[in-house]
């Protein structure tokens, strides 16, 4: 009966964590980039969501591929939250000053080689990836 409430419990936070990081990939990929310098309210939205992924500006643009990976699985992101994340690294690669469509490229490789499940859609984003 223990184990059972247990799992439920885990299978609850599970859940809780899914949500909160939805929330925070759907404000970040709902935030418009333009060709230009961010403002410093810009800069404010973004670090204040990407901190939730013990990340800010300045550490994605420093870490390695696969360490900012390794660090997204860490923080449970699944392979759509990482799908998403990609997707924002994409449409941040707009703004003035940052280039972060290798990293996107890593992260759409690396779903693509870890999921058990190849997908077209993927596999269309790598392609659009290589060719910016």
């Amino acid at each position: 009966m223990q184990e059972t409430q247990n799992k439920m419990l885990n299978k609850g936070l599970r859940d809780d964590e899914a949500i909160r990081i939805d929330n925070v990939l759907k404000t970040l990929c709902s935030l418009d980039f333009v060709p230009q310098p961010l403002t410093d309210d810009q800069k404010f939205d973004i670090e204040n969501q990407l901190k939730e992924f013990g990340l800010n500006i300045e550490s994605l643009v420093e870490y390695q591929n696969e360490e900012l990976i390794t660090l997204l699985v860490r923080r449970h992101l699944d392979f759509n939250h990482l799908e998403q994340f990609a997707d924002f690294l994409m449409a941040f690669s707009k703004v003035a000053n940052y280039n972060f469509e290798n990293k996107a490229l890593a992260v759409y490789q690396y779903i693509q080689r870890e999921s058990n499940v190849f997908s077209f859609g993927i596999n269309a984003k790598i392609a659009s990836a290589k060719n910016k």
